[in-house]
């Protein structure tokens, strides 16, 4: 809590004295028109204000330094000019039309704007650009408001997970221009699939809570929106290379033709990354490239984009047991008296690292997988209100994962038993490989009207998945030979699911907006042949779901703007939910969720603070009892009430003119009001059930914080110290201390050196220092509980993170 004490000193920073000066002005078009929605940026401030219904906007400043004003306006050319003192009131700026239309009508039906009365945070293309050194995705997130990020090889390069307020991606909505990322079976979003994604993206926005209507799966606690690269006006070439702890490289090449003939515009971008792993063995091999081609004139823009990502990385998902990490010698015996551990694995364990052990020797035990991406996009503005866009895409993986499995039987595999000097023999060490050969099409569509504060947007989307799950024995130990095209089981998932939405914000009042947003989605779910455990999967289910919004939005000075919303989301089970559930038993059902969102921020001449406050209230959340199905596999089940409640704090401060000071800091409750666990009775036979009552949810720390502090020494370079903070959480929903993560307070340094230079336009170094204190913690872990002997045990995995590691990169631009 000590380490704690110093972010929560930061929140309280507040200004003691309020701007004395004032800066205000008009945005209108050439004819006189005031232009609303306009984004006046006062970078020297940090300060990003929007123009009002008549295009006013004002703000107060600290002192009388010039001060440089950035405005821009979908649709018109950006403006930039450096405005004195004695000029700083009443201006009139007056923004030219482009020869192009902009690329953030791409993705403004699935953004939430200034005005949208939910919680989101932007994080920009100079952000993601200072972050990315090859780490996924959810690590260039991981300093965004009530945002946690694990890695399974410790060091954020292959096989990442998060979870944003504590849910898990399986409820988080992602999308890549709009276009759907999430896995429609597992719900899944697997970063790695694309590797370095971020060399290719250009902002993100990560919405908290329900947040709008989208394309594609409602957001059942939270979304992500990447935009990946836009039109660049300029050619350019940029060279990108990564060294660093655990043998890590990472090469990026980057070509931007500029716009050819005012028209037309290419994007290429490749890449390759490799690691060993800070986890003993488990290396990444990741692949990618991205391309892009686009047409663009004043009202029209048609662009097609492709990127592709290979992974193959070495299994780490067992984590690490607690016997192990706390040198506990006889509990690690106990593995194997216990039969959960062979003798030769459990020498490996006791012969191993404490915090790098891995389970896995077998030298194939690898992920493979490949993502082939295709979007195409269509915008066009057919007058100064209203634009209309459509996007088509298919999405093909295919992929495996090979396992070396000791004492299997072939009966379990469909197989005969092999006869051996004569002899039938029932088990073997057998090397298996579980596929999945997937594809997943549709369209999106919206149509996007804007007459002074009148804002609609209607839209929808049609999306068909289509997958292959089946397995192959490649070798058994007992026969001694190779026989890939030997398949013992084949499933299928075929899942379609359309939605339509219609969006609509006004000004109710002076100042006052109110906005409504409803969709209709169905889904039609159809899974057919049988699992690896010979069951037959087939089922049919199919949904309707009303999804409401209300929102008010209020912002009575410049300085100041506050929020009101409720949203209801639906969410359907997953694969897993529906072929896991015991057959006999009580099936899964789909999940609600009501979530009531109130907001508040105050924007001083050099500070903004905000807090948001949510209450998500669940109804048959799906969650691990201890439940298990016929073949001993873990079931999830519906609770009837739970919820997370929190409040969310923000700051950023500017001082000492070089100074940048940005804190976020969630304390929450997360809760299942009446719960039940059953734990298996290896005495007994059956399941012991335990009615705890009120419980914790599992991974939902009840305080995260997070603090980047930047020092800008000279015009070249900046430092920046990086803070993260994540209080314990349970690794079941006990509430038992036995199954915990300890809290973590990490510290990282990053360096940034741009060299002024002749021979590149750019010329850019960094050097990022994780934890640098070399602090211990574990961010992910699982357990299973069982009763053997009379007393309670447990077999777990923890995922220790790396200590003290470092990545320098170069960057090169032509």
């Amino acid at each position: 809590m000590k380490c704690f004490n110093f972010l929560l000193f930061l929140m309280l920073v507040q200004a003691a004295v309020f701007g004395q000066y004032s800066l205000s002005g008009v945005v209108s078009d050439p004819a006189g028109k005031p232009l609303s929605g306009a984004h006046v940026i006062l970078p020297g401030l940090s300060k990003q204000l929007l123009t009002g219904i008549h295009g006013e906007f004002k703000a107060s400043i600290a002192s009388k330094e010039a001060q440089t004003v950035q405005v821009t306006y979908i649709g018109f050319q950006r403006i930039s000019q450096v405005v004195l003192a004695d000029q700083a009131q009443n201006l009139k700026i007056i923004l030219s039309p482009l020869t192009v239309i902009t690329e953030e009508v791409l993705v403004s039906s699935s953004r939430a704007d200034e005005k949208s009365p939910l919680a989101y945070t932007n994080v920009g293309s100079d952000e993601i650009k200072a972050m990315n050194q090859g780490q996924d995705i959810p690590y260039l997130l991981n300093y965004t408001p009530s945002f946690v990020a694990t890695s399974d090889a410790g060091n954020g390069i292959g096989y990442t997970n998060f979870r944003i307020r504590g849910t898990d991606p399986t409820r988080v909505n992602v999308t890549i221009n709009g276009v759907p990322m999430s896995d429609a079976e597992s719900q899944m979003t697997y970063f790695v699939n694309i590797p370095d994604l971020a060399s290719s993206t250009d902002n993100i926005q990560v919405q908290r809570g329900v947040g709008n209507s989208t394309n594609g799966a409602s957001a059942f606690g939270a979304s992500i929106d990447l935009q990946t690269i836009k039109l660049n006006a300029d050619p350019k070439v940029n060279y990108s290379s990564s060294v660093g702890s655990f043998s890590t490289f990472r090469n990026t090449l980057s070509a931007s033709s500029g716009l050819l003939k005012n028209k037309l515009a290419f994007d290429v971008s490749m890449s390759k990354i490799s690691s060993a792993g800070f986890i003993d063995r488990a290396s990444s091999d990741l692949k990618s490239f991205f391309v892009s081609a686009g047409y663009f004139t004043d009202k029209t823009i048609l662009k097609a984009t492709a990127f592709s990502g290979f992974e193959q990385t070495y299994q780490a998902w067992n984590g690490v047991p607690s016997v192990r990490l706390n040198n506990n010698i006889e509990g690690m015996n106990q593995y194997e008296s216990d039969g959960l551990y062979s003798h030769q694995q459990t020498l490996e364990m006791l012969n191993s690292n404490s915090r790098t052990y891995n389970l896995y020797t077998y030298k194939n035990q690898v992920d493979h997988y490949r993502q082939d991406n295709t979007q195409l996009h269509f915008s066009h503005q057919l007058n100064e209100d209203l634009n209309i866009k459509a996007s088509a895409f298919y999405t093909h993986g295919r992929g495996y994962y090979e396992q070396m499995v000791p004492g299997q039987s072939y009966a379990d595999y469909g197989l005969t038993s092999p006869l051996v000097n004569g002899s039938a023999v029932s088990n073997s060490d057998m090397i298996t490989r579980k596929w999945l050969d997937n594809g997943f099409y549709g369209t999106i569509f919206s149509m996007n009207y804007r007459k002074e504060s009148n804002i609609l947007t209607i839209g929808g989307g049609a999306t068909v998945y289509d997958g292959q799950h089946f397995g192959r024995v490649l070798w058994s130990k007992a026969v001694g030979y190779a026989n890939p095209q030997l398949e013992w089981y084949r499933g299928t998932g075929l899942k379609k699911d359309a939605n339509l939405y219609g969006r609509y914000s006004v000004e109710l009042a002076n100042h006052l907006t109110g906005s409504v947003d409803l969709q209709i989605r169905k889904v039609k779910y159809h899974i057919g042949g049988y699992d690896d455990k010979l069951r037959d999967n087939t089922q049919d289910h199919n949904y309707s779901f009303f999804n409401p919004k209300f929102g008010l939005f209020y912002s009575p000075t410049i300085r100041q703007e506050a929020y009101l919303s409720f949203s209801r989301a639906n969410r359907e089970p997953n694969r897993g939910n529906f072929v896991d559930a015991d057959p006999l038993g009580k099936q899964p059902t789909f999940e609600t969720l009501n979530d009531i969102e109130l907001g508040y921020k105050f924007k001083g001449s050099n500070y903004v603070i905000g807090v948001n406050v949510y209450d998500m209230m669940y109804a048959n959340q799906l969650i691990l009892t201890g439940q298990i199905n016929s073949v001993g596999s873990p079931i999830m089940t519906n609770v009837a009430d739970s919820y997370r409640k929190g409040v969310e704090l923000m700051t950023s401060v500017k001082f000492l003119k070089n100074f940048q000071w940005n804190v976020n800091t969630t304390f929450s409750q997360n809760r299942i009001q009446q719960f039940v666990e059953y734990v298996e009775d290896w005495d007994n036979g059956g399941l012991k059930e335990n009615k705890l009552g009120a419980t914790d949810i599992a991974f939902s720390p009840n305080l995260t914080a997070n603090s980047t502090l930047s020092f800008r020494a000279c015009k070249s370079v900046e430092i920046s110290l990086l803070s993260n903070y994540v209080g314990k959480q349970f690794i079941d929903n006990t509430s038992s201390n036995d199954r915990m993560l300890k809290a973590y307070f990490v510290q990282n340094l990053r360096f940034d050196y741009r060299v002024t230079q002749k021979l590149f336009k750019d010329l850019k170094f960094k050097l990022l220092i994780n934890n640098f204190l070399d602090k211990k913690y574990e961010s992910n872990a699982w357990v299973y509980s069982y009763l053997y002997n009379g007393q309670r045990n447990k077999m777990d995995g923890y995922f220790p993170q790396a200590g003290t590691n470092f990545m320098f990169s170069v960057s090169v631009g032509f």
